[in-house]
């Protein structure tokens, strides 16, 4: 008998999607162009599923956009919430058509005879004395990430939990890598490049607001970023 050659597994992993408002593609390639620049190493070869859903009835050139975000170095990797048109052209340009909704199904849970409790391993923080410097890449799997210092323009620090910057976040700050709504990141002074938790980011422009400066959390709520303040004791 031959030696099996693959396992089939299930897998969650993070895509970004591109939620459509236009379907003028000048405007959209001009204006991601612009994003893009602000944190190009983020976004280079990112899996991008486009959702069509606020321009489903609108026609659209969907082999030139595919051939905008392929320019811009992103991977589309298929489409969503489009018209049986959108659909059959995704498949001719070998785009997957995907399901997606932010409705959820409740989670109904029966009682058994017998449960198995996991039991959880408590793994201490990565601890990172100094300033990640640009160019410099942390990451902390499965745990949280302390960077007793700055994190400069061009750096990026990465952890599957929380993140903490006793210091100027400049760089780029990703928590909950790995999938887990519950991660924050936290700043002494937020003057980052992009800020990612649980797949949701927002970019250098988005942040300069109230918060733009000061000490911050910022956290995962409904599928977008919320940031509120760090008071001082």
């Amino acid at each position: 008998m031959s030696t099996q050659s693959f396992e089939l597994k299930g897998n969650l992993f993070t895509l970004s999607v591109l939620q459509l408002l236009d379907a003028d593609l000048n405007v959209v390639k001009e204006q991601l162009s612009e994003k893009i620049s602000q944190a190009p190493k983020f976004f280079k070869g990112a899996p991008i599923v486009i959702n069509l859903a606020e321009i489903k009835d609108e026609p659209l050139g969907l082999s030139d956009l595919k051939s905008i975000l392929s320019d811009l170095s992103l991977n589309p990797v298929g489409i969503c919430n489009g018209s049986e048109d959108h659909n059959d052209k995704a498949k001719s340009l070998g785009m997957s058509v995907l399901n997606y909704t932010k409705d959820v199904a409740p989670v109904v849970k029966t009682q058994t005879a017998t449960e198995v409790v996991e039991k959880q391993v408590y793994v201490p923080a990565q601890i990172i004395n100094g300033t990640v410097r640009s160019g410099q890449q942390i990451y902390a799997k499965d745990r949280d990430l302390i960077v007793i210092g700055a994190v400069s323009h061009g750096a990026e620090v990465i952890a599957d939990g929380n993140i903490h910057i006793y210091g100027t976040l400049r760089g780029r700050a990703i928590a909950g890598a790995q999938g887990n709504d519950n991660a924050s990141i936290f700043c002494q002074k937020l003057e980052a490049e992009l800020v990612s938790v649980n797949g949701s980011y927002w970019i250098s422009d988005s942040l300069q607001g109230e918060y733009w400066g000061n000490p911050c959390q910022i956290t995962q709520t409904n599928e977008s970023l919320e940031l509120t303040a760090l008071v001082k004791g």
